[in-house]
């Protein structure tokens, strides 16, 4: 697979529409720099974001990782090729999982400490004043904090993995 090629058809593709690297980032939410790193091969863009790219060109993702438009009997050998490359080098669904789940833990992690500052601070109240009401109370807050932390981190991670590209298709092309 040639990035430099892929690249120089990206930017042939965005050249016919008439968008400058800047215009194409913003419909498609990256950077422009992005675009630019895509079209100079410096590295290949995302599997979800080839999949945008596609739509909005009109042409194939097939096209697109083989960096030029393709005859018939031309593509089911480059698909092959294609298929067999970037199911080797792209991550998996549980890596892609991992990841946004951690970057969801350091967007967060003020708001979990300072949760974790008062129920603990309640437990320890609770426990010096011999108020067994506010223990108890420190221990349910926990269990529902942690239930709304798995479930908020989760649905983030989720919806980045599976709904993401599916989302920038239905809102920037049109």
């Amino acid at each position: 697979m040639d990035l430099i090629k892929i690249g120089k058809f990206i930017a042939e593709l965005r050249k016919e529409q008439g968008l400058s690297q800047t215009q194409l980032g913003e419909k498609i939410g990256v950077t422009n720099k992005t675009v630019s790193r895509w079209e100079t091969g410096t590295y290949l863009p995302p599997a979800d974001m080839l999949l945008v790219l596609s739509e909005m060109f009109g042409v194939s993702i097939n096209e697109m990782l083989c960096g030029k438009r393709l005859k018939d009997e031309e593509y089911k050998a480059a698909a092959e090729e294609n298929l067999r490359f970037y199911t080797q080098s792209v991550f998996t669904v549980k890596e892609r999982l991992e990841f946004f789940k951690k970057k969801w833990l350091k967007e967060h992690i003020a708001i979990m400490c300072c949760l974790g500052a008062v129920i603990i601070g309640l437990f320890l109240t609770g426990l010096i004043l011999k108020q067994y009401f506010l223990t108890a109370s420190s221990v349910l807050l926990f269990a529902v904090c942690h239930a709304w932390r798995n479930n908020a981190m989760m649905s983030y991670a989720e919806g980045k993995v599976f709904n993401e590209a599916r989302g920038i298709l239905k809102d920037n092309i049109k």
